[in-house]
């Protein structure tokens, strides 16, 4: 049997967007794939909103809505956008090399800024909560 034909880009953020993105999608790198075409594409505070949203929707259409934590979707992207994300002569393949932390280490990247108990909050998975080590860059 042979693998199903990758989505392109546009049909996977729209999978994303609408909930349709089947269990398979649903992963770290797929969070990060969907978040880089936002950032790509809209500014970068709509592309927080709509990715943070989106995330929060799928895992409630897949039964886990217990695994959407506000304050670490929100936070990635935004450090997405100061890895160069917005840059639109960026293509998704030299951003994930210039990026490889976020795919590999996202919570130690995510650890220089927050504590496990802000970052593990009911607080913090809720809504965004700013870091309580070092800021988020800009």
């Amino acid at each position: 049997m042979t693998d199903p034909k990758p989505m392109s880009d546009d049909q996977f953020l729209a999978a994303f967007l609408d909930s349709s993105m089947p269990p398979a999608g649903f992963d770290h790198l797929g969070h990060l794939r969907a978040a880089w075409l936002l950032l790509q594409r809209r500014p970068l505070e709509d592309a927080v909103s709509e990715t943070c949203n989106a995330i929060a929707r799928l895992a409630t259409r897949l039964g886990v809505p217990g695994k959407y934590n506000r304050t670490l979707s929100e936070a990635l992207v935004r450090l997405m956008a100061h890895g160069g994300a917005t840059d639109r002569t960026l293509s998704w393949p030299d951003f994930l090399a210039a990026n490889a932390d976020l795919i590999g280490g996202a919570r130690l990247v995510l650890a220089r800024h927050y504590s496990d108990a802000t970052l593990n909050s009911a607080e913090a998975q809720e809504r965004f909560t700013p870091p309580d080590r070092q800021p988020l860059p800009l």
